[in-house]
């Protein structure tokens, strides 16, 4: 007994109690942080793109228990130089060309830093006036840098949010499509509502109608052709939807994407709208990837026909130098969000929430608690301006058509389809000659399933290898090498050295046949 309550006295002695935040030992240790980034950001290049530890490696690192007593920053940053950056796949490495970018910047930083310092809550306008009100204006900001219609804006008749990721921007949209759609039908029809995509949209289009409890096999994943380059095409859509009218069900949301995961294509959203205006569905635009590009105007095109969508989303986060998490959405009818998504309990009631001349962005998303955001991309917005943003997004698309290039100079690969962004999806071709050194005979393939082997043994080579890593995609039966440009430290020295590295194993792989 003397000895418990000698530790319960040792622990709860205030003159062992440290301010958590001490203003003073913030800035010592805030600066040592800083610095500590910095000099990875500048050593970068140093580690393995691609993680190269074992499943289970940090179990046997760290201890079994969290520490009693304090440790000093020092002691914790060696840990994590030693012990969790090589665990770390290098998002922010110049080499890394996987899946979609999660492009970084001093401003993105930094605004993630003012955001979390401030640490607000604000679910509603008067949690935090500012959270919400930059909100709004960066939105618009944004929203007239990609030429959106002013019914998607706040200064027309929509307005914007931001939300954590597509997922949530799709859920969210859906749900309001759903409820709206089921006052006018009835909510117990809810078994007929039906949604539709393509075979190249995200699955987050499926895991979104399952939460909003629509029927799995009601989630229409339409084909898609190569020779159409993987675009959903209207009339596709048109006989989907008719098929299913004629066996009573109710279509009410589309999802066309511009710049889909496996290729980056493009569904053409003024047909596809004028198709699902014709049954009332709700359209919402998926650009998470590409949606940042079409600031500039040579590239604005490729979400012509927006002013017939009902939403349309992008992620900041991916190719817009705003670190995660930081999906932009906009909606024509915020009052269909509000409707499906509000809470009006006791202790949120306030005067400024009654007047209605205020936004509450908790009626907005899916949860209640929301972070600053806004704070991140007016940074970025600022920092940069309109003009070098632009230029930031041209110089990945010149750095990809350099890389595009190479792919195509040399006979034993091809481009599998045409490049619209930043990215490039290639192979070795099914045809092709191996020389072999030991007999000094040549041989011709043409088998497309063996031709998939070889892509697959080609990709996880140069990731094994640590100077460089790629993701694959397998779009109708072809295993196809994606070559995503966008991170902020890739410099056309880079590319060129990912070629040479791609070729180099491609020549020790095909010497071996």
């Amino acid at each position: 007994m003397g000895s418990h309550g000698f530790f319960y006295n040792q622990e709860t002695n205030s003159a062992n109690i440290v301010n958590p935040l001490n203003p003073e030992e913030f800035r010592k240790q805030g600066h040592m942080i800083i610095d500590f980034l910095a000099d990875y950001y500048k050593n970068i290049e140093n580690y393995p793109v691609l993680s190269q530890v074992e499943p289970g490696y940090l179990q046997k690192l760290l201890p079994k228990s969290a520490p009693n007593v304090p440790e000093p920053i020092e002691t914790i940053l060696h840990d994590i130089q030693n012990h969790i950056i090589p665990g770390i796949t290098h998002w922010q490495s110049p080499n890394y060309y996987a899946y979609f970018p999660s492009s970084g910047s001093v401003a993105g930083f930094l605004g993630e830093v003012l955001s979390t310092g401030f640490n607000v809550v604000g679910f509603n306008w008067i949690s935090s006036p500012a959270a919400t009100e930059l909100e709004a204006i960066v939105m618009d900001w944004l929203g007239q840098m990609l030429e959106l219609p002013q019914s998607f804006l706040f200064s027309g008749t929509g307005g914007g949010v931001i939300q954590g990721t597509t997922c949530e921007a799709i859920l969210c949209t859906l749900t309001a499509a759903r409820d709206q759609m089921l006052s006018k039908i009835g909510r117990k029809k809810i078994g007929k509502l039906v949604v539709y995509g393509s075979d190249q949209t995200h699955s987050a289009l499926a895991k979104a109608a399952k939460i909003a409890g629509i029927e799995p096999n009601n989630v229409r994943a339409i084909k898609t052709m190569k020779s159409a380059s993987f675009e959903l095409s209207p009339e596709s859509l048109r006989r989907a939807i008719r098929l299913d009218l004629e066996t009573g069900l109710v279509p009410f949301f589309l999802c066309p994407t511009v710049g889909t995961t496996s290729t980056t294509a493009v569904d053409p959203i003024g047909p596809l709208c004028e198709v699902a205006q014709e049954h009332g569905m709700w359209v919402h635009v998926d650009a998470a990837y590409a949606g940042s590009a079409c600031i500039c105007p040579e590239l604005r095109h490729f979400i012509d026909g927006i002013e017939g969508a009902n939403s349309f989303s992008f992620n900041a986060h991916k190719w817009f130098f705003t670190t995660l998490d930081c999906c932009c959405l906009w909606v024509k009818d915020p009052g269909a969000l509000i409707k499906s998504l509000s809470t009006n309990a006791e202790f949120l009631n306030n005067k400024a929430s009654d007047s209605k001349q205020v936004v509450d962005y908790k009626d907005w998303q899916i949860t209640l608690s929301r972070r600053f955001r806004a704070m991140k991309l007016w940074l970025v917005l600022r920092s940069y301006g309109v003009a070098t943003l632009r230029n930031f997004l041209r110089s990945h698309v010149k750095m990809a058509k350099r890389f595009q290039q190479l792919v195509e100079s040399d006979n034993r690969f091809e481009v599998v389809v045409p490049r619209n962004f930043a990215m490039v999806c290639f192979r070795i071709l099914p045809t092709k000659i191996g020389y072999n050194k030991s007999d000094h005979r040549t041989r011709v393939v043409d088998d497309e399933e063996y031709a998939n082997e070889l892509n697959k043994t080609l990709l996880e080579s140069v990731n094994s290898s640590g100077q460089l890593y790629m993701t694959h995609t397998v779009v109708h039966g072809i295993y196809v090498i994606r070559f995503a440009v966008g991170a902020s430290l890739t410099e056309d020295k880079h590319v060129i050295k990912a070629w040479k590295v791609v070729q180099e194993m491609a020549d020790a792989i095909l010497e071996t046949m």
